[in-house]
Parts: structure tokens; C-alpha cells; sequence
């Protein structure tokens, strides 16, 4: 079958320069002057309004649009030809919905359909790894000991990470005042409440998840970590970066995080769709 890109999904997006933004020059150089892995990774980053890329060796991250129309089959066209004159070995997929055993078990509801069950190492040619979106931004925010991540962007992404190994959960979807706790806090929530009564309530629910989990730190990434001013007691902040440092460590030979560890229960749960009053 013949996938048409449209003009969005063919057409590079104008990211930032990275000489605008100190933090993510700073990561991919040191990506690039300490590569993980002998192979070339070419690391996507799925997300709801864009899709980014980077490969091993490269200095400049490259986007094009995503949105209710990203079937799997034209995000690869879209990602082959925005990448068409970088080498890579190896691919490395951080997808926005639950992973089971490297294969996602849910269509995510902010792009096309058609992803469960989609043969990605077919359509690239190549061998590919999946992981969760939060999963992977959290391996390439690892430090050691016990460390929870939360991402803020469209949802509420979640992982724990325990002395290497990694386990990709769903807590967004626990059940929170009315609704559940992205809801609240996810870009929805921050719209709906204004952003001074959604850091309230980013700070509760901060509070509950450590209460509960007990990290020896808690890291919190995705796009709106920069509307957190200051930041809940004992965290500290992720960038967005750090999801192509998670790509590139899922390939390294001495990865001491288990890339394939399925969540304990791979059963999708249903997004509360509802408004919370």
C-alpha cells in the first residue's frame, strides 16, 4: 500500500538552533564526544504534535509534524526522508502508549491508527527497539539507585528505574480526586485550571507518587517541566534531550537497564477522556 505524505509529515519543521538553547547543545555534544554504542543509532522520538529524530555522530535534532493522521506507516516515510542523508545501523523508538515485550499494545490517542502490531524492523530494514516515550527520556536521565520519572506533556508519562532495571508504568491513569492524575496535570489540565492551580496540583501529585514509591530521586521531564517555577521539594528537572540519550544507551553494550522488561501488567488501560471539574 502507498502511504502520501502530506506537506507536514514531508516537510522538516524549524526546530530551535541549539546555539539558542544552551542545555540540549551541551547533551549532544556529549552524546556525540561519548557515543554508547559502536553501532549508528538513529533515535525517534514520538510525540503528539511532532515527531523528533536524531542519529549518532549528528549535532542538529530535526522534527516534522505528527498529529490525528501519523499512521506507523507514515511516520517511517516521514523519518526516511528527513534522515535521508544520515547512516545508521539500528533504530531506537520511543512511542507515546504503553509498550509490551518492545511492541506497543495500544493505538495512542492523539495520532492515526494502526500501530499495534506494526513491523517496524520490516518497514526500516533494520533492527529497531521500542520502549515507552517516558521510559526512554528517563534511561537517558539514570543516574543510579531508585529513581522515579515523571513526564509532563500532553499526559503524565511514568517509569522507575531500580538499581538498572527499568520498569515503564501507567500511573497517569490512577484514579485522582474526580478523574485521574493526568487529568489534572497533563497539557489539558494546565489549560483547563491556569497554570498557578495546576502547579498545585503537579506538587500534590508529585508528593502522593514519592510518598508512595519512595525514590531516592524523583526527575521530572517532558515539555512542561519549564512552566514549574520552582520546582516540587527533591526533584530535579529532565530536558527533553534526554529521550535521544535513552535511544543511543538502549544499544550500549554495557547497558546495565533492561531495555525489553515488560511492564508487570501489559493489559492497556482506557485514557479518562472526561473533563475534570
Amino acid at each position: 500500500m502507498k502511504v502520501k505524505l502530506s506537506p507536514s509529515e514531508g516537510k522538516r519543521v524549524r526546530m530551535r538552533q541549539p546555539q539558542e538553547d544552551a542545555a540540549l547543545t551541551s547533551m549532544i555534544e556529549a552524546m556525540v564526544a561519548s557515543p554508547t554504542s559502536s553501532k549508528k543509532v538513529l533515535v525517534i522520538d514520538v510525540g503528539g504534535t511532532s515527531v523528533k529524530i536524531l542519529a549518532s555522530g549528528q549535532r542538529e535534532v530535526r522534527s516534522f509534524h505528527s498529529g490525528r493522521k501519523l499512521t506507523p506507516e507514515r511516520m517511517v516515510l516521514g523519518v526516511k526522508k528527513l534522515a535521508a542523508d544520515w547512516k545508521y545501523d539500528v533504530v531506537s523508538i520511543g512511542y507515546p502508549g504503553p509498550v509490551l515485550g518492545g511492541q506497543p499494545t495500544a493505538d495512542p490517542p492523539n495520532l492515526g491508527r494502526g500501530w499495534v502490531g506494526f513491523d517496524f524492523a520490516a518497514a526500516f530494514g533494520l533492527p529497531v527497539k521500542v520502549v515507552n516515550d517516558a521510559a526512554m527520556q528517563a534511561m537517558g536521565s539514570y543516574n543510579g539507585g531508585k529513581m522515579l520519572f515523571l513526564g509532563l506533556g500532553t499526559g503524565l508519562g511514568t517509569a522507575l528505574i531500580v538499581d538498572g532495571a527499568m520498569e515503564p508504568m501507567e500511573l497517569g491513569h490512577l484514579p485522582y480526586k474526580k478523574h485521574t492524575y493526568e487529568t489534572y496535570v497533563g497539557r489539558a489540565g494546565l489549560e483547563r485550571a491556569g497554570k498557578k492551580k495546576w502547579r498545585r496540583r503537579v506538587a500534590d501529585v508529585v508528593e502522593r507518587l514519592v510518598a508512595a514509591l519512595q525514590p531516592d530521586e524523583t526527575v521530572i521531564g517532558g515539555g512542561n517541566v519549564r512552566k514549574l517555577d520552582p520546582l516540587p521539594p527533591r526533584c530535579r528537572a529532565g530536558h527533553n534531550a534526554n529521550a535521544f540519550g535513552g535511544g543511543f544507551r538502549l544499544w550500549a553494550k554495557d547497558n546495565d537497564i533492561a531495555p525489553h522488561l515488560p511492564p508487570r501488567f501489559g493489559r492497556s488501560i482506557l485514557k479518562d477522556r472526561r473533563h475534570a471539574t
